[in-house]
């Protein structure tokens, strides 16, 4: 500094002919000391050199190097309008004009590098840090505005650790545990250099390495610390400094330093001693025996030292000094002159400004604008903040040569609008461990993509856990916090990272099921043509002819054109080939059946005439058979019409089925039309089935009607058994089902009708002849019908009828009290009354015998009109001098009202140990003991005030909130406390407006008020400019919002006029609560001017109440200074109701009760403190302050005073509700209360039973919430960018719930659970199985009861007529066990119905397999019995005996042992059990029994088809055997039945899910069964019951023929 100033002293064009002056002060690093150095600057105590030509004053300060002294200074200097400029104060909270408005500094806030800071996080993607702090305002506010940045680039801090040079080693400890327990690899020291050394230290001693160390810029570049000790757990450290100069001039200036040249010179002896080693003694000075340094000669030089105080080259701080000299220099230049100084050797300039006329404001406001650029190229100018422009250089610790060096390896430079440019040299950085690789430190590694991140509970957003998202939704970036929806007609990949588009699924010819059908239907289609063509190359031939040949032809067309359609329902589906598939079945099919029934009518119409000669077969000729099949025909094209127009088949996308696919099938379009189709073509194949039945004794060499009895039985058994299994197949199955249908009754008819005709006409040609034919027929019958193209001629001898059988929240004083109050021009009536209480609570303690006896309390009052004032007054207070008889120390001091001017007062006091207590300060900073150590109150802390506003909006639900508040430290400081305890709670604030008398500012109040979605309004100001805020408002008619007031104001009932009452209609908010004094009514409304005849301000005062002039004049009454106080309104005549009243009482008494401990004595100590007793002239304010501390007091109105550690009395509010009467007056109304005294839970309470006026005069509570909450059955997903409160809402997935309001997350179900409709409970899983109370499962076991009732009946009947020989004929033995095999096959259907067990899963499908292999045993026995009897060729034959009863017997055990054995191993390898399917649907659990061995039911089941298929073949070789006794004709037809049942059980089986699988095996059994029961028992039945009369020996011999006898 000196430097700068000779040289700027010897610059002649800068401050020409003016000399520059300095004074030098040491204020050792201490706050106190600092302030106490700039309060003698500014006050010119010190006794000025009478020949100096500086003037009176100081024009500038150069200070301080700590931010925490500069915030003393500047505080304290401010209002003098001094300027400040310093070097090393990086504080960002210095910024702030409105606190310390002639602040200016030459090295950048530590606001710029904090965002350096964070843009070099950001840079290396350091998510998961630790930071450092000193405990003073550089660290603390380094580190907060450093945690402000890095929230908003999502990095989290993990812990704050606090160091100090003072603190003990225990502390510093603590710190370094915290260190070795935290997980971060990367950690921020914002400290000082003395602050960190002791820390670093310990780090080095424990070997903590591993970490990333980031510095601020106050020791990145110390020397003292960059040593190779300290480098081995610091390596690689990085940090921003700012740029370095060099300035070659200050080397010869340092190095010329010398107590020789000014014996006189600060600091200089000591220097010398430490850079010479010796001591300087000046001629004449006396030398003690105790020095240890030796004398020096004077001829030691500073020339050729190497220390690093003479290294010119690297100057970062000294640089930052030099240049503030310069700008004062400046400044002064451009106010002396009135202009910038010019360059050297231009013309002179002559001065504007007299030297003695320089005022410090007139110097701050040039120092603003000053702006040059110096000797080295570097432009010095300030902001509007008194800030430099930031730029800095990134520092990276190496070690060279055993060096630690401060490596330059970036520059972080900021920009217009909050920009900035990083730049850095990556490939220069050394890390941690000497690696190349760039060390990373997060919390939670960052989620891949196909996970979501989920917040943890309790733990910073930088932690938290990555769920996979759910099934359909995606997450394509890393780090999502939300998982997408996939479209409907998407769906989730594997990895869950991209949306793929589902499978479509539909039947397509490249899959083997699409193959094997189309290769069917070819060959199908391939074998109707080879038919055809035969039949067309054979037409002349006898068995064409008979077939009737016309019909014939076009029944193969049809069956070509049956085949052909299956064909159309494979590949993807159109709405062409729905349309085509569906009603080209429906019409060939009935072309088909139509063909069928024509040659039933003509076989049954010719052998059904009864006489020779009638004509009724010629009535039924060619013409009328094609009549028959069109008309049929016709009827399903025009079915098949009406449904094409009004609601056809289409292509639909089927998405219930499967997730993961989309089923393209051909929806019916009307089910009805549907079915009608399909039900007209079962119409028609059950009267061909009839029709074909009553045909069926027709002769053997000519059986049609048999062969469509045959291939109607399989084409309705096929889709009888289509039905279920059409309904219960998924997918493509349905078309499978269907297709499979379609072909296996094609394929019936075909071989049914044909096969033989074929066989005959190209194996056997020889039986193709007319004669053959004609021979062939009984000598009963008397002849066989020829179809010729133009007649018929037939002869009938024999017509049987047959039976039918049955057709799903004052003076002299001892003592001095000083009390502030702000009684400015504005002639505040409350400041007077708070004036008025000190007096009469000084003159209530006079008064008291007991407290302070033989002791008079006096005080002081001082008007505050302007800070300035009120600090002018403070020192005034201070020095004791203030010529008002008052002329010993002040003790204490009340005041101020305001939170600002109390803080600046308490800057002053607390060095001297003056305590000061208000009671009206609330600003919570004032709670902070280490600013503001000898501060009381006896109001709340805004901090409690905060926390009831809170709770009063968290017990309303109000979340979502404005805030209008105005500058200063009560409205700043609360607004900000105000929204960070509301995001704790979950309360946003939507808007935080600063209210100002400027016009633009109100009007963009006003529009937030009008567009705002938020209900209820905070107004957090003092009184007066509520007032103003209040009569602007009023003209804009806001209204709808709930206001909430601060304490500062609610209570102020004049603020609702006439025009505001519907504006402040139900105002809350919180008050200070209100308490008697007795006699200070009295006293307030007594006072008169003639008690204080001296002071102009009472009179003012007075003339203002009355409205009236103690002057003459002609514009108002004259005052005659006797008018009555209670009969105007005001705030001073307000007396019964005391709140801030009550707290100063309460703060005179405090200070009083303090003095009175203090001057307590017992056994010669004092009582409270244990020390020396005191007499009341040995009374001192740091005393005072002591035992203030321990005050402890009830007052007359039985509250409690004492003092917590922060200097806070106990927090009590009333809640208040502002209610407009009915005569238009505001009542205040006591709705309830928040007490800081009572226990958790129970701080905040609504009186009981009281009515509430909210705003808008609205009784029912406000909503206020950006968003509604999300309900159970929804999570609530934050919006980027937006407050936490506004929010969305999105269902949970399936699978999952939530089953709370405003979930995080959405909970996934356990599998065995399944969420209900509203998601909000996982409910069990509805289990699904084949039950005996649902309709399917009754109508089974009903069906089930009705076989085995008639199988028992049918028993009943046999064992009845056992002795008759229709029974005897029928092996008797095998027809009852056969019989019991069939009960217990209807009693095995039972067994699959009702909730598997262990037990059940294995009796269904072995006793199934048992029972039917029992069964058809017994079929197989009677086969082989009848083949046998009916085969031999001779009569007396012996083949009989080796197939008698025994060996049936052995037969059937046989048979049936060998289905037991591949049961036992079944069960004893891996049996049946009970499992619970879960792949079928998302929402129900199938419970189904599992197969356990699919080879062993396949087998079981193989076997079984094996046994049927041996019995048919043996049944069919007996087909021919006499028309009287045709059992086995009777075992062919239920062979057919359960073969085609069980045929079409297999495609049904496979494709049909959960419980449908069981009903298919369950109506497969009774099928088949009843197909048995019916087939071989009920004609028999029939016989025994209805015509007893055949029931004969010589009925059933008399039909034999003799060849067969």
């Amino acid at each position: 500094m000196i430097f700068a100033i000779e040289e700027i002293n010897k610059e002649p064009a800068l401050l020409p002919n003016i000399t520059l002056g300095y004074r030098i002060l040491n204020s050792c690093e201490s706050p106190t000391n600092t302030l106490r150095a700039a309060l003698t600057l500014a006050s010119g105590a010190e006794e000025m050199d009478s020949t100096s030509a500086c003037p009176p004053a100081v024009s500038a300060l150069i200070a301080e190097s700590g931010s925490s002294q500069s915030l003393a200074v500047a505080g304290t200097l401010g209002p003098f309008q001094v300027p400040i400029v310093s070097y090393f104060s990086t504080c960002a909270c210095l910024s702030d004009r409105t606190k310390y408005p002639t602040f200016f500094r030459t090295i950048p806030s530590d606001y710029f590098q904090a965002k350096a800071l964070a843009a070099l996080v950001k840079r290396f993607g350091w998510q998961w840090i630790g930071a450092i702090q000193s405990d003073n305002a550089y660290g603390r506010n380094g580190i907060l505005a450093f945690t402000e940045e890095v929230r908003k680039l999502g990095v989290c801090v993990a812990f704050v650790g606090t160091i100090l040079r003072t603190y003990t080693m225990d502390k510093i400890l603590d710190v370094v545990e915290m260190i070795k327990r935290s997980t971060v690899k990367v950690i921020l020291a914002f400290v000082t250099e003395g602050d960190f050394y002791p820390l670093m230290k310990e780090v080095v001693k424990q070997n903590i390495t591993g970490i990333q160390w980031i510095a601020s810029e106050a020791w990145i570049t110390a020397a003292r610390i960059s040593t190779p000790e300290i480098f081995q757990a610091f390596v690689g450290a990085l940090g921003f400094v700012v740029h370095k100069m060099a300035i070659p001039d200050l080397k010869p200036f340092l190095t010329g330093i010398s107590p020789h040249a000014d014996p006189s010179a600060a600091f200089v002896r000591n220097f010398w001693e430490v850079m010479v080693g010796c001591r300087p003694v000046s001629p004449g000075e006396h030398t003690g025996s105790e020095e240890t340094n030796e004398k020096c000669t004077g001829n030691e030089t500073l020339l050729y030292s190497q220390h690093v105080f003479f290294n010119v080259t690297q100057l970062r701080v000294s640089y930052n000094v030099y240049k503030a000299v310069y700008a004062i220099a400046h400044a002064l230049h451009e106010l002396l002159f009135c202009q910038p100084a010019g360059k050297p050797g231009g013309k002179p300039v002559m001065p504007c400004l007299n030297v003695s006329e320089i005022q410090p404001k007139q110097v701050t406001d040039h120092l603003q604008r000053v702006h040059f650029r110096n000797q080295f190229g570097d432009d010095v100018f300030f902001d509007d903040n008194g800030d430099p422009p930031a730029s800095y250089e990134l520092i990276n610790w190496q070690l060279r040569d055993g060096h630690v060096q401060h490596v330059t390896v970036g520059h972080f430079v900021s920009a217009a609008k909050g920009d900035y440019k990083l730049s850095v040299q990556e490939e220069e950085i050394v890390w941690l461990h000497f690696s190349p690789q760039v060390p990373t430190s997060v919390c939670s590694n960052i989620c891949p993509v196909g996970t979501r991140r989920a917040q943890i509970k309790g733990k910073p957003s930088c932690c938290f856990d990555c769920l996979p998202c759910a099934d359909g939704t995606i997450a394509n970036s890393t780090g999502a916090v939300d998982c997408t929806q996939c479209p409907q007609d998407f769906w989730s990949s594997d990895g869950k990272d991209i949306c793929i588009p589902k499978t479509v699924e539909f039947l397509t010819y490249q899959e083997p099921l699409g193959i094997a059908i189309t290769v069917v239907s070819l060959l199908g289609a391939s074998l109707s043509l080879a038919t055809m063509v035969v039949f067309i190359h054979y037409r002349e031939t006898p068995v064409i002819k008979a077939s009737n040949a016309e019909l014939s032809c076009l029944l193969l067309f049809s069956l070509f054109l049956c085949f052909l359609c299956p064909l159309t329902f494979i590949g993807r589906p159109t709405v062409w080939t729905c349309m085509l598939r569906h009603t080209a079945f429906g019409v060939t099919f009935a072309l088909c059946i139509s063909c069928v029934l024509g040659k039933t009518i003509v076989v049954v119409t010719a052998f059904k005439a009864t006489f020779p000669g009638n004509k009724v077969a010629g009535k039924f000729g060619p013409a009328q058979q094609r009549i028959i099949v069109c008309s049929c025909t016709l009827i399903q094209i025009l079915i098949c019409i009406l449904w094409l127009k009004l609601n056809p088949p289409f292509p639909d996308m089927v998405f219930r089925y499967s997730n993961k696919k989309i089923v393209l099938e051909c929806n019916t379009g009307s089910e009805a039309a549907f079915y009608a189709v399909l039900g007209y073509i079962g119409f028609l194949a059950i009267i061909c089935l009839v029709l074909a039945f009553l045909a069926r004794k027709l002769p053997n060499n000519f059986n049609e009607a048999k062969f469509i009895t045959f291939s109607m039985l399989i084409f309705c058994a096929v889709w009888i058994t289509f039905i279920p299994a059409y309904v219960s197949s998924p997918g493509k199955f349905t078309v499978a089902v269907e297709t499979f249908a379609i072909l296996s009754s094609a394929f019936g008819l075909l071989i049914c009708i044909f096969a033989l005709k074929c066989y005959i006409i190209l194996i056997k040609p020889e039986k193709n002849t007319k004669k053959h034919v004609m021979t062939k027929i009984s000598s009963r019958l008397f002849s066989l019908f020829l179809f010729r193209r133009r007649h018929l001629k037939f002869r009938i001898q024999d017509v049987r009828q047959t039976a039918k059988g049955p057709d799903a929240a004052r003076g002299p004083y001892n003592a001095q009290v000083c009390s502030i109050v702000n009684m400015t021009l504005r002639l505040d009536d409350r400041e007077l009354k708070f004036a008025r209480i000190v007096m009469f609570t000084v003159e209530e303690i006079n008064r008291d015998s007991k407290l302070l006896p033989g002791l008079s309390l006096g005080y002081r009052l001082y008007s505050g009109c302007g800070d300035e004032n009120l600090i002018r007054a403070v020192l005034e207070a201070v020095n004791g001098d203030d010529s008002k008889g008052c002329a010993d120390q002040i003790q204490a001091l009340l005041g101020h009202s305001s939170s600002g001017v109390s803080k600046d007062i308490n800057i002053i006091l607390s060095p001297l140990s003056i305590p000061q207590v208000s009671y009206f300060s609330t600003c919570a900073c004032l709670s902070d003991k280490r600013k503001f150590p000898t501060f009381f109150r006896t109001v709340p802390s805004d901090r409690f005030q905060v926390i009831g506003l809170v709770q009063l909006m968290k017990y309303f639900d109000w979340r979502w909130v404005g805030i209008i508040y105005t500058t200063g430290l009560y409205s700043e400081e609360g607004t900000t406390a105000f929204a960070k305890e509301a995001e704790k709670e979950g309360i946003c604030v939507e808007y935080r407006l600063p209210y100002s008398d400027t016009n633009v500012k109100f009007l963009a109040i006003v529009e937030a008020l009008r567009k705002s979605s938020s209900k209820v309004v905070l107004l957090f100001m003092p009184l007066p400019p509520t007032k103003t805020f209040f009569s602007e408002i009023e003209k804009y008619n806001i209204t709808g919002k709930q206001w909430v007031g601060s304490e500062a104001w609610i209570t102020q009932k004049d603020l609702a006029s006439d025009g505001r009452k519907n504006l402040l209609q139900g105002t809350m908010g919180f008050a200070l609560p209100q308490a008697p004094i007795p006699g200070l009514g009295e006293f307030l409304l007594s006072f008169k001017p003639s008690d204080e005849p001296q002071s102009a301000i009472v009179k003012d005062f007075w003339e203002s109440f009355f409205d009236c002039s103690f002057s003459p004049s002609n514009t108002s009454a004259t005052c005659t200074g006797t008018e009555d106080l209670s009969t105007v309104s005001t705030d001073y005549t307000e007396v019964t109701h005391f709140r801030a009243e009550n707290n100063l009482y309460k703060a005179v008494y405090s200070v009083a009760y303090a003095i009175h401990a203090l001057l307590q004595c017992h056994n010669g100590s004092n009582p409270t403190t244990g020390k020396s007793c005191v007499t009341k002239d040995q009374v001192q304010p740091k005393l005072v302050l002591e035992h203030i501390k321990f005050v402890n007091f009830t007052t007359q109105s039985g509250a409690k005073v004492f003092f917590d550690e922060n200097g806070d009395s106990v927090a009590q509010y009333d809640l208040i509700n502002w209610q407009i009467k009915d005569d238009g007056s505001v009542e205040i109304v006591h709705i309830g209360q928040f007490d800081t005294s009572l226990p958790e839970g129970e701080k905040f309470q609504l009186k009981d039973n009281t009515r509430i006026v909210w705003g808008g005069n609205s009784m029912q509570v406000p909503r206020s919430v950006c968003r509604e909450p999300c309900p159970p059955g929804t999570r609530k997903a934050i919006t980027k960018n937006k407050p936490v409160c506004c929010f969305d809402c999105f269902e949970c997935p399936e699978g999952s719930i939530s089953n709370e309001t405003n979930s995080p997350d959405c909970l996934i179900c356990p599998p065995e659970l399944w969420p209900n409709d509203k998601k909000d409970h996982c409910l069990p899983k509805p289990t699904e199985y084949l039950s005996y109370k649902e309709l399917m499962g009754a109508l089974l076991t009903g069906f089930g009861c009705v076989g085995i009732f008639v199988s028992l009946l049918i028993s009943i009947i046999f064992m009845t007529h056992k002795e008759t020989p229709i029974v005897k004929a029928n092996n008797s033995e095998l027809s009852f066990l056969l019989l019991f095999s069939l009960t217990l096959c209807f009693l095995c259907s039972l067994t699959f119905i009702g909730r598997p067990s262990e037990w059940s899963c294995m009796l269904r499908h072995t006793a199934f397999g048992i029972t039917f292999v029992l069964c058809i045993s017994c079929v197989l026995g009677k086969t082989i019995v009848v083949l046998m009897a009916f085969r031999a060729t001779l009569p007396g034959t012996d083949m009989m005996k080796w197939f008698g009863p025994a060996q049936q017997r052995l037969s059937v055990v046989s048979l049936t042992l060998v289905q037991i054995v591949i049961c036992l191993l079944w069960l004893t390898t891996n049996p049946p059990f009970p499992r619970m399917n879960m792949k079928y649907y998302k929402d129900r659990i199938i419970l189904e029994c599992a197969l356990g061995s699919a080879v062993g039911f396949w087998a079981v089941l193989g076997y079984i088809g094996l046994l049927a298929l041996l019995c048919f073949i043996l049944a069919f070789f007996a087909r021919k055997l006499p028309d009287s006794f045709n059992e086995a004709k009777l075992i062919t037809f239920s062979m057919l039945i359960f073969c085609a049942v069980w045929i079409t059980f297999i495609p049904a089986y496979v494709s049909s899910p959960g419980k449908f699988t069981v009903a298919v095996e369950i109506f497969a059994i009774l099928a088949s069964s009843f197909g048995l029961l019916i087939c071989i028992f009920v004609p028999k039945c029939y016989i025994i019951i209805f015509r007893p009369e055949h029931n004969s020996k010589r009925h059933l011999m008399g039909k034999i023929p003799l060849k067969t006898l």
